[in-house]
């Protein structure tokens, strides 16, 4: 599946017209990732959103347990870290890699704001599934 094919399936760009969902994927950076690698670190401060498009990780939450507990599983079209994209906040969770090759598209914070500025339409909708 090409990107913007994953980017069309994406719940968080529902109601984005092509033209919309071409310029998100022009800012999409993509990361290859190993087994283990861990994409984001519960507490530290993001800014960046990423979306699996090969592959498969797993989200892991302190809460009150001594060690990490597993969450969820998410594969090809999943996303992580969306509140990146409205603030510069902690993560809520880990994400570590399940699988080698596993690739995202990053998108960082700064990159999605400029293109907001350009099309105020883009982050109104964005917004709005986030809500």
């Amino acid at each position: 599946m090409n990107l913007l094919e994953l980017i069309r399936n994406i719940e968080l760009f529902r109601g984005l017209n092509t033209e919309e969902l071409e310029a998100i994927a022009a800012i999409c950076k993509s990361r290859n990732l190993s087994k283990g690698e861990i994409l984001v670190t519960e507490n530290e401060i993001g800014d960046e959103f990423y979306i699996i498009s090969q592959g498969a990780a797993e989200v892991l939450v302190r809460a009150a347990a001594p060690t990490p507990q597993s969450i969820i599983h998410l594969g090809s079209g999943q996303v992580v870290g969306e509140m990146a994209l409205v603030d510069k906040g902690p993560r809520s969770a880990t994400v570590k890699v399940l699988q080698d090759n596993t690739r995202v598209q990053v998108i960082h914070n700064a990159d999605f704001k400029a293109l907001c500025e350009e099309n105020k339409n883009i982050g109104y909708v964005v917004m709005g599934n986030i809500a």
